[in-house]
């Protein structure tokens, strides 16, 4: 995984960047309205990238609970860059 992936699969990026489009949009009749929504998606977006990481935990967890004391340095190097990878797109978005 490289430091410039993006943090989303492109589906759920365009979902989330037409839902903002929407939002922005709707500003002008009702910007009341689009801010709450604009913090709803937000929520959502910080959501989908929290549960995103989760899983990727819990299947390096998964893996390491397998391997008992028996993991690799070599596994180990692949994990942190993998979360060395995701730390740099968190600061870089």
């Amino acid at each position: 995984m490289e430091a410039t992936a993006p943090l989303l699969p492109s589906d759920q990026s365009g979902r989330f960047e037409q839902r903002w489009h929407e939002i922005q949009a709707s500003f002008v009749d009702q910007p009341r309205q689009a801010v709450e929504q604009a913090d709803t998606l937000v929520a959502e977006l910080m959501q989908e990238l929290a549960s995103g990481f989760s899983e990727t935990r819990s299947g390096l967890e998964a893996q390491w609970d397998n391997e008992g004391d028996d993991v690799s340095t070599e596994d180990l190097r692949v994990a942190l860059t993998r979360y060395r990878s995701f730390f740099n797109r968190l600061l870089s978005a």
